[in-house]
């Protein structure tokens, strides 16, 4: 008999101590990489033909990844970004704010012990129905000290996925925090990339207008000798004045990308400036992708998604425990007496101790409505997680395609801008010679223009690709920096 009542109390006690876990288990969405989201997902990107795929001895996506571009100023900026920029700072705050709250549902896993020690006296009125007119008057005193013990017995795991949940979401808001620094930094990169393409855009039009003022003192002075009509010299000052709006102009371009720098890295625009520094050896690095299946472990938005599917997914369990009975365990102790000599006196204690088990009857259809609203919810983080997915691999495929495309762009536009050069210093021997009008020396100009701003404007979509490349594949990230929590 002492044996059987011995088992029924251990089982009893782990009843108490585990229960059982109501609601599905968690398994990780499939990746939408092919139909139906059950295929292997492929080997390489599409449009990573001829590129570098990452070896497990590649670095160069590691920690500070902007140093791959070699540009001192650029590591210097972005350093400060790490240290000052608010957004970031938004985004930390919410990670410990949701770390607090894993400590707060946490909490929930034992008891808790209050207590609320009064002392009163009161008198009774004699006036009050039924009470005996022999002790009416009579006062009494009340000293009470008790302590109080609840305790919720988490029979259905509701304890248990809550604080699961809050410890997924707070991972994800981690990730949260991975994805605000990796797209801080490559905004910066890029509005970096953008300053210097204006530097040399400056540069090339201030070369502009001097050669242009150069050609306008070659027409008035042939004017003046009688070898050219008043026509050319005012072509030349049309062609003089159109250049040197172009140059005013991408002074204001210049300052805009300033300004956005400054305020990434925690300045004010008046109390910032970046000295112009134009044909900046600018370095084209080599980025390794790897393969499609490593970017949903590398970038931290993905990461983000499946926590919160895996959050979603608490969410759902938790709804279903509330159709199941909750059982608290409650009691109360400590001393009452009639005044502060007995208060404490043995006699004095009292106690009282038992479980209290709850369970709606009714509800009109209430813990319904929210089993059916989390497993909606699920149902659409995992949709949004494989949007992000499917971004990601978007992103990575018009990078290295733009990369890619780009590099034979810019060897075409190399051979035009020399093509034009050639044509300008043809036109312009044959004007001085009296061969051809000015018209043809004007038109040769602006070809060369075109050309020069072509050249720029390539060299900067291809520093920009390369950084976007680097945010679209994590940046160096991977989901073992996700914090255990």
């Amino acid at each position: 008999m002492k044996r059987h009542h011995a088992f029924v109390i251990i089982c009893f006690i782990s009843l108490f101590l585990s229960g059982c876990m109501v609601g599905p288990k968690y398994v990780k969405p499939t990746a939408p990489m092919a139909p139906g989201f059950k295929e292997q997902p492929p080997e390489s990107f599409k449009e990573s033909d001829g590129w570098k795929t990452a070896q497990p001895r590649d670095q160069a996506l590691r920690g500070n990844w902007w140093e791959i571009f070699g540009d001192p100023q650029l590591n210097a900026l972005e350093e400060e970004v790490t240290l000052s920029n608010q957004d970031l700072k938004v985004a930390e705050a919410r990670f410990r704010q949701a770390r607090a709250m894993i400590r707060f549902n946490r909490s929930a896993e034992f008891p808790t012990i209050s207590t609320s020690p009064s002392i009163a006296n009161e008198r009774l009125s004699p006036n009050q129905p039924y009470f005996p007119q022999s002790v009416s008057a009579n006062a009494t005193g009340s000293f009470t000290l008790p302590f109080d013990l609840s305790y919720e017995v988490d029979l259905w795991g509701r304890v248990r996925r809550t604080v699961s949940a809050s410890r997924e979401e707070a991972q994800a808001t981690a990730a949260d925090v991975q994805t605000a620094n990796l797209s801080l930094h490559a905004e910066l990169a890029v509005d970096y990339f953008e300053l210097r393409s204006a530097d040399d855009q400056k540069q090339l039009l201030d070369d502009t207008v001097k050669a242009y003022a150069d050609a306008l003192q070659l027409t008035e002075n042939r004017f003046e000798g009688g070898a050219a009509p008043r026509s050319d010299v005012a072509q030349a000052k049309t062609q003089l004045d159109g250049a040197q709006v172009q140059d005013t102009d991408i002074t204001v371009i210049r300052a805009q990308f300033e300004h956005a720098i400054a305020t990434l890295i925690g300045k004010p625009p008046a109390e910032f400036n970046i000295t112009p520094a134009p044909k900046t050896a600018l370095l084209l690095p080599v980025i390794p992708v790897g393969v499609p299946a490593s970017l949903l472990e590398r970038r931290p938005d993905i990461a983000a998604g499946e926590r919160r599917v895996a959050e979603a997914n608490d969410q759902i369990g938790i709804a279903r425990a509330a159709f199941f009975p909750s059982l608290v365990l409650g009691a109360t102790g400590g001393f009452t007496g009639t005044s502060i000599t007995n208060w404490f006196n043995w006699p004095s204690r009292m106690w009282a101790v038992g479980p209290q088990m709850s369970q709606t009857i009714f509800d009109a259809g209430r813990r319904r409505a929210v089993s059916e609203g989390a497993t909606a919810n699920y149902d659409g983080t995992v949709a949004s997680y494989r949007q992000t997915a499917l971004t990601a691999f978007q992103e990575v495929e018009d990078n290295l395609a733009a990369l890619r495309i780009l590099e034979k762009e810019a060897q075409q536009q190399r051979e035009a801008t020399v093509s034009a050069e050639e044509s300008l210093q043809l036109f312009t021997n044959r004007y001085e010679g009296g061969v051809d009008n000015y018209l043809q020396v004007i038109t040769a100009q602006t070809v060369l223009l075109t050309n020069q701003r072509n050249d720029i404007d390539i060299q900067r979509r291809r520093m920009d690709a390369s950084v976007l490349l680097v945010k679209a594949v994590g940046g160096g990230w991977d989901t073992s920096q996700l914090p255990r929590l």
